[in-house]
């Protein structure tokens, strides 16, 4: 019977290729839902690695998770300089990085920082920051940029750039009168470094010097070459970056900086606010999840329809078999084994189309929308969606298995005009 089977599928294999197609785009697009959402997930573990707290305003982990790393939203609230210090001189705190955010480059973030930043940011499992052109900050009115920001603007080594206040895409109130010079050119990481203007805090605190309440002071203009020779100590930070000396020591410090009691300030482990985060995003990802599925049943649908249609055709086929003494449960099991081997070559084919893509697209998703998709051997989880493919084409199969059940030999004999 499955020779049978074999050789009915080749006698009507236009069709029979067709449906495979059909199933195999449809895996396809079912797994790539979930390499896409275990993708994501990764690249975002990965954005940061090596760093054990980040130190904001006290407020929501997410959030502080969002703008302090992924320069995503805005903080409600700066960190006192003092509080800063304070962090830094704790006998457990083995660095401390501090981040600055507010202002922009033609809707790319300025972010303000230390030279520290270059060397402590890790990314992807312990990934060193690394120049393509250029070199770290020297000069006050030096700038870092990253790569998608170089590559959208066209920036080179040595070209003049004009820092925006706020964080809009436009602004009619910038810093025109204190410009900065691209020092160095970030290779990609594919993070939200790529997207980033790097000066120091020194050259934030110098572009504000002269204004007051988010606009500049009337007839107290400060020129670049003045604003040099001033005090340019750091006020006020976003956040900061901080990696302790021990593990068993993270959180004593996390604890000890909840309770800091000069200022209200908040410590998160990056890890456990990415995990809210997904806790919160779980929803939309249970709902992609479940429309690529319905595509899977559409097509296995489809699939039915079609053997079902070819029944009439093949009304001389059945009664012929059953004329030879092929029993009514040998004609449905031949049926659902058709849909059975119809789904499993369409599952295959999916998996090998989208390995295939992977393989092609890989260094361009990775590239154009920071996306790092290993091509890596199927994980458990995909092969029970395999499985679980193969099994619901035979599942199907049943429809057209029960119709030819009913079938009798007489009526396969008639000839109908």
């Amino acid at each position: 019977m499955f020779r049978l089977t074999l050789l009915s599928l080749r006698n009507r294999r236009g069709a029979a290729a067709l449906t495979v197609l059909a199933i195999a785009f449809s895996v396809a697009l079912f797994l790539g839902v979930e390499k896409v959402r275990t993708g994501a997930r990764a690249s975002f573990a990965d954005t940061v690695s090596g760093t054990d707290l980040v130190v904001g305003a006290r407020g929501g982990s997410v959030n502080l998770l969002l703008y302090s790393i992924f320069r995503i939203g805005n903080a409600t609230a700066n960190m006192s300089w003092q509080s800063y210090e304070d962090i830094a001189a704790h006998g457990d705190v083995a660095w401390i990085v501090p981040l600055s955010l507010g202002d922009s480059h033609r809707g790319f973030r300025v972010l303000g920082t230390s030279r520290d930043y270059f060397a402590r940011y890790r990314f992807r499992g312990g990934r060193d920051l690394e120049f393509a052109a250029g070199a770290p900050f020297d000069d006050l009115f030096d700038a870092v940029v990253g790569a998608d920001v170089a590559e959208r603007l066209g920036y080179a080594a040595g070209d003049a750039i004009v820092v925006a206040h706020g964080l809009g895409a436009a602004s009619f109130i910038d810093h025109a009168d204190k410009p900065f010079r691209v020092s160095g050119i970030l290779a990609k990481t594919g993070t939200p470094v790529d997207r980033t203007v790097h000066v120091s805090l020194e050259a934030i605190e110098a572009i504000h010097v002269d204004w007051r309440g988010g606009a500049p002071a009337p007839g107290a203009a400060v020129s670049a070459e003045q604003a040099r020779a001033m005090d340019l100590s750091p006020k006020a930070v976003t956040a900061a970056m901080v990696g302790v000396k021990s593990k068993i020591a993270t959180f004593r410090v996390k604890r000890w900086i909840d309770e800091y009691p000069e200022e209200a300030l908040l410590a998160i482990l990056p890890g456990v606010a990415l995990q809210e985060l997904w806790d919160l995003l779980g929803t939309a990802e249970t709902a992609l999840g479940a429309v690529s599925a319905m595509v899977v049943v559409t097509a296995l649908l489809g699939m039915a329809v079609m053997i079902l249609s070819s029944l009439n055709e093949r009304r001389r086929e059945m009664a012929i078999l059953r004329s030879v003494g092929a029993r009514p449960r040998a004609i449905a099991a031949m049926l659902m084994t058709e849909a059975a081997l119809l789904s499993a070559a369409g599952a295959a084919l999916g998996a090998a189309l989208l390995y295939a893509a992977l393989v092609a697209a890989r260094a361009w998703i990775d590239a154009r929308y920071g996306l790092y998709l290993p091509v890596s051997p199927p994980h458990m989880r995909e092969w029970y969606m395999l499985a679980a493919v193969a099994a619901g084409g035979a599942s199907v199969g049943a429809i057209p298995a029960a119709r030819a059940w009913r079938m009798s030999l007489a009526d396969g004999m008639t000839v109908r005009v």
